[in-house]
């Protein structure tokens, strides 16, 4: 079906550019060249002589609907494809006909200067920019990409490619659709059944990203005619044949056309990737280059990092050298290739005729490109070159490569896949891997359990499955286009055989299809497993990138479909359009609202059986809300699984899945690196039994003083942004509302003289009236930050000053600075000024910044200013090294020996009853959006401040990074981690109680690389009993009392054989063995809620269901014990 293009009143000549919609319904049209979009052009008729859109020509098209504007431009060369656009009116323009970076579209005034100059929408990308880089997604967008076979696998890849961001997507399935395929196929509904598979996905693919056009490749094969292909960048296969396979990888490999070949077999699963000869990785690792301050260099060319910091480079890396003083021929020469002698030296070779090093000097990693070359597939299924993907399973990926060939051969034969669990078909299976393992130059040993387990599982298609290789397959694409990361050479094998169910039976009767949409499912696991997972309660903590993933597997597979499933999904936030880069649940519509609510609807559209199924929680899970995630709430769970991107919210939620003994699943991904880790009670240490790295701190005198690195000026601007905009607002509005807070501000030892500044300046001294007050005050911030204070600091430390020893001051780490002078034309300058004034008249509640104040304006008011020369104070003291105390903290000492300066500044303040109903805005941080100043603020502020120290500065995009603490973020990992957690939940609901058969995960997408271990066993303590020793285990063991009194407390334990020295409960001792007799008289006939009560003074609140104590106890031995806390159960 085709939607003509609407008519237009007075229309021009039409050009027409490939594109995208964000639109919830789409209908397709047919373009095949430029005449077909003339005035009065039929769509989908061509002339024969247009063969291919003309590359050389940039076209834009602009839709409107819903209130969401689409963009269409940069058009390549083309053959016949359909492509999604929205089923609204569309305003079509020549490009040349627009004058400037707005265009009005029914009365819309729509940005285009990113489709002019092929900028990258920050606001969409910016978390995986972070991944990415600039470079690597403008490569990707040059783009053209073929996904062919569109059921789980390969519709998981094409998400994860649309969110990417290519140029274009094109996707060939002409195949019906069947029931089976709703096992994985999450853009296929019921009604789709019978349907061309790619006719009906490309509409929701499209809906993903509006910078990713989406169309169908019109073919009934991918090999009829192979020239067709040509057109592509990348060409994907799933679910191809053997045969077509080595055909478009013959024509592929000799035309330099990238191909990525996957496949998955239940829970067997492989990829391939062919990237031809000479294929050059820009970035093999993606780390940030290494850099470091040299201490000295020998004349063997052995260089020492300073202080003994690691120089964390490795053999073969490349540095280049800056400011090294006498070997000067170093500076800003050829990158020099390094040997590393130790963790803190490294060798550049020779350095002969260089001079003699004298002292100074930077070094920086470069990364250098890495070619590699790649077989096409005919040679590679002879002698592969495999990646490992469990190292526990080193045996494996051999017996695979013959087995999923003997999976080609038998379908060859027989028209289809073998039977599930059927023994027949898995006979004739093995034999066909034996006879090829005996082909083969190396001698491969074939485990009959593991073929006949592929042929029993060949038909089977897992949503877990397919993501997992998803997420695997669209990040090799990625790296094909784009030159970033380095590739998979050339196979990769994986398998999950520990998810299969042992808690009940398989079968060829209880594995066959039942014309249900878990088909896939059922012929790996069996219909009785399926019953289990629809039965299940589940909580899932965040619905962001990984909850989303993790709603979309649980859709799939039927998670808590049945009479006794629930899902309860909590999260509190919003969504943002960042967001929509990663998190595929949500669409442009859907910003602003509720993320929990918008997933839950998006899956249960997905699985209509989960409707009514799913609870949303709109509450942050926390010690706030434990009236809310009560004690009946969680005793109700079956599991846990987490989605969280904060360590302290999954503490919290692993602290409580351990006291109410409750598996807990948990993830997280940062860029290209993931991990998944299993809590299981009674048998793993929890989450919180680990602790990461504490985050990188600077030394306070190191960011007022002595930077040496833009992270440092970027640390320095993030603190002045809130003594500045954050620190003073609050504080008078402390003053204004609380009548005593002069009296609690000079208790305050030390801090009184800036406090008490701090509410002068903003209410008296330098307080705006109107928005030109804010830019003056900008301005001479200015002066005070980069000038005066800089001269301050060179009067205190002069540049040819020495050390104690004779060293100059000035020399390692710390940096000469020189002040900067205002220079109203220089874009930085002028930049802080602007950001400045805004904020402050934020503060105020001013208008006038935002409301278009010209740059002319801000010079004006500028130039009528006159700033007084700056003269050092003799009395100023500076910390001159961290090792040093601060001679201008107090020692808990007042900052006067008397009152009167104290008096002076209160009686300066304004009294409160004046100010009754004044109040001030601080500023809140926000990173995410552009035009509020805040980025702005601290990368001006942050690039002056590197300026007077000759550092090298940062642009906005790395500011907002390091300012903004942002997590790197892209879909491929967040798929392919979220695989690996559904994996760990079938074991779990299994029941499996051998903690060998489950999994922790490691991957790094980038190298690649995947690691898998067995979690870590909880800790497990001993103590002496009355009838012997008693094995506890530590973390998940707990005693269980009732409301007993004390008195029977301490006989229940004396039982045990444990006499109670010490109990508490939070901070309130309860009891102690050493207290008088006369104290413990009153306690010991208390019930224990009594007792809580009575000391702590607090009423134990209703909705508390039990009370925590812990003790300190002595053993048979006479000698102190650890052991489990204890719960008071309270009957409510």
């Amino acid at each position: 079906m085709t939607s003509p293009i609407p008519a237009l009143e007075n229309p021009r000549q039409l050009n027409l550019g490939f594109g995208r919609s964000v639109q919830a319904h789409c209908h397709p049209f047919t373009i095949h060249s430029h005449a077909d979009i003339a005035v009065g052009a039929t769509p989908g008729k061509r002339k024969a002589s247009d063969e291919h859109v003309r590359p050389e020509k940039r076209f834009m098209m602009v839709s409107k609907a819903e209130g969401v504007i689409t963009y269409i431009t940069n058009v390549d060369a083309f053959h016949a494809s359909t492509l999604y656009l929205p089923s609204t009116h569309c305003l079509l323009v020549n490009q040349n006909s627009l004058q400037d970076n707005h265009m009005d579209v029914d009365g819309s005034a729509v940005d285009i200067g990113q489709l002019k100059n092929g900028d990258i929408d920050d606001s969409l990308y910016s978390r995986q920019l972070y991944v990415l880089g600039h470079e690597a997604m403008r490569r990707m967008g040059a783009s053209h990409v073929l996904i062919a076979g569109l059921r789980g696998l390969g519709v998981e890849i094409a998400k994860n490619v649309a969110l990417a961001g290519v140029k274009s997507l094109t996707l060939f399935d002409p195949e019906p659709a069947a029931i089976s395929d709703l096992s994985s196929q999450f853009f296929l509904h019921p009604d789709d059944v019978g349907k061309p598979r790619a006719a009906v996905t490309a509409p929701r693919v499209a809906e993903l990203n509006a910078y990713t056009p989406v169309s169908v490749h019109s073919s009934k094969s991918l090999t009829d005619n192979l020239e067709d292909l040509r057109q592509y960048q990348v060409i994907v296969l799933t679910g191809a044949s053997l045969k077509d396979q080595l055909t478009i990888s013959e024509f592929a490999h000799n035309h330099g056309i990238f191909l990525v070949v996957a496949d998955v077999y239940g829970l067997f699963g492989s990829i391939f990737t062919d990237f031809g000869q000479r294929f050059s990785i820009a970035d093999p690792t993606g780390e940030n280059p290494v850099s470091g301050i040299v201490a000295a260099i020998n004349s063997d060319g052995l260089v020492s990092a300073l202080d003994e910091t690691r120089h964390g480079l490795e053999d073969g890396d490349y540095v280049t050298f800056s400011e090294v003083q006498g070997m000067t021929a170093l500076n800003d020469s050829t990158p020099r290739k390094v040997a590393v002698k130790g963790p803190y030296t490294f060798s550049i070779g020779d350095v002969s005729g260089l001079g003699e090093y004298k002292r100074g000097g930077l070094y920086t990693q470069v990364k250098m490109p890495k070619v590699v070359d790649f077989e096409p597939l005919y040679k590679q299924l002879r002698k592969p070159s495999i990646l490992e993907s469990d190292f526990a399973k080193f045996d494996r990926p051999q017996q695979l490569h013959c087995g999923f060939q003997a999976l080609h051969a038998f379908k060859n034969k027989h028209g289809r896949l073998p039977r599930p669990h059927n023994d027949e078909d898995a006979t004739s299976v093995l034999q066909i891997t034996r006879d090829l393992a005996d082909q083969g130059d190396d001698k491969i040993d074939i485990d009959e359990k593991l073929i006949r387990e592929l042929s029993y599982q060949a038909q089977g298609d897992l949503s877990p499955m397919a993501a997992f290789f998803g997420g695997l397959a669209a990040q090799e694409v990625l790296k094909s286009v784009s030159g970033k990361f380095h590739p998979i050479m050339q196979w990769l094998y994986f398998d999950s055989l520990e998810s299969l169910p042992v808690s009940v039976q398989r079968s060829e009767d209880l594995c066959k299809p039942k014309g249900s949409r878990y088909d896939g499912q059922i012929a790996v696991f069996g219909a009785d497993f399926q019953e289990k997972l629809a039965n299940v309660n589940q909580f899932l903590v965040g619905a962001g990138a990984i909850g989303c993933e993790m709603l979309k597997n649980w859709a799939l597979i039927g998670l808590a479909t049945g009479p006794k499933g629930n899902i309860s999904v909590a999260d509190m936030d919003q969504i943002e359009k960042s967001n929509l880069n990663r998190q595929f649940l949500f669409r442009p519509k859907d910003v602003g609202k509720l993320k929990a609510d918008c997933a839950a609807a998006a899956v249960q559209a997905m699985n209509p059986e989960l409707e009514g199924k799913i609870t949303t929680l709109r509450d942050r899970v926390g010690p706030e809300t434990e009236h809310i995630f009560n004690e009946t709430f969680w005793e109700g769970l079956d599991g846990v699984t987490n989605a969280l991107d904060n360590v302290d919210a999954r503490q919290y939620v692993d602290r409580r899945c351990v006291f109410f003994r409750k598996p807990l699943v948990d993830s997280g991904t940062l860029g290209t690196k993931g991990n998944s880790q299993v809590v299981l009670p009674r048998l793993t240490e929890s989450y919180s039994s680990s602790q990461d790295p504490p985050e990188q701190s600077f030394p306070q005198c190191t960011l007022r003083s002595f930077p040496n690195k833009i992270e440092h000026t970027i640390a320095w601007a993030k603190e002045k942004f809130h003594q500045y905009f954050v620190g003073p607002p609050e504080t008078v509005n402390l003053y204004v509302a609380q009548s005593n807070y002069i009296e609690q501000t000079l208790k305050q030892s030390g801090n009184e003289i800036p406090t008490l500044e701090s509410i002068r300046d903003f209410l008296v001294t330098e307080k705006p009236f109107n928005f030109d007050d804010c830019i003056i005050w900008a301005r001479q911030q200015f002066e005070k930050e980069f000038n005066n204070a800089i001269q301050q600091l060179l009067y205190n430390f002069p540049k040819d000053s020495t050390t104690s020893s004779g060293a100059p001051f000035w020399s390692g780490p710390k940096r000469a600075p020189e002040p900067l002078r205002f220079d109203a034309n220089n874009s930085t300058h002028l930049g802080f000024v602007i950001a400045t004034a805004n904020l402050h008249a934020f503060n105020y509640g001013i208008s006038g910044g935002n409301d278009g104040v010209s740059e002319a304006h801000y010079k004006q008011v500028m130039e009528n200013m006159i700033i007084p020369e700056f003269s050092p104070n003799p009395t100023v003291m500076i910390q001159a090294d961290e090792n040093e105390p601060d001679p201008n903290v107090q020692n808990g000492k007042s900052s006067f020996d008397d009152n009167d300066e104290l008096q002076k500044l209160v009686s300066s303040l304004p009294p409160r009853k004046s100010l009754a109903g004044l109040k001030l805005e601080p500023v809140e941080f926000e990173k995410d959006d552009d035009t509020n100043h805040h980025i702005d603020f601290i990368t001006a502020a942050s690039n002056l401040r590197a300026q007077n120290y000759a550092i090298a500065e940062a642009d906005r995009h790395k500011t907002k990074f390091i300012a903004g603490k942002i997590i790197p973020a892209i879909a491929t990992t967040t798929a392919l981690v979220t695989g690996l957690v559904v994996l760990e939940l079938y074991k779990i609901i299994d029941g499996k109680d051998d903690i060998e058969q489950y999994k922790n995960g490691f991957v790094n997408l980038a190298l690649p690389f995947f690691g898998f271990s067995e979690p870590i066993a909880s800790p497990k303590g001993k103590y002496l009993g009355k009838e012997g020793e008693v094995t506890i285990d530590k973390l998940w063991d707990r005693f269980e009392v009732e409301d007993i009194t004390l008195q029977d407390f301490l006989d229940h334990f004396s039982g045990k054989g444990l006499d109670v020295m010490m109990l508490s409960s939070g901070v309130s001792l309860l009891y102690a063995s050493f207290y008088p007799p006369n104290k413990l008289k009153d306690r010991m006939g208390l019930k224990l809620s009594q007792l809580v009560e009575t000391i702590s003074k607090k009423p134990i609140p209703d909705h508390q269901k039990n009370v925590i104590f812990e003790m300190t106890v002595e053993d048979q031995t006479g000698e102190d014990v650890e052991v489990p806390y204890v719960m008071l159960k309270l009957r409510k």
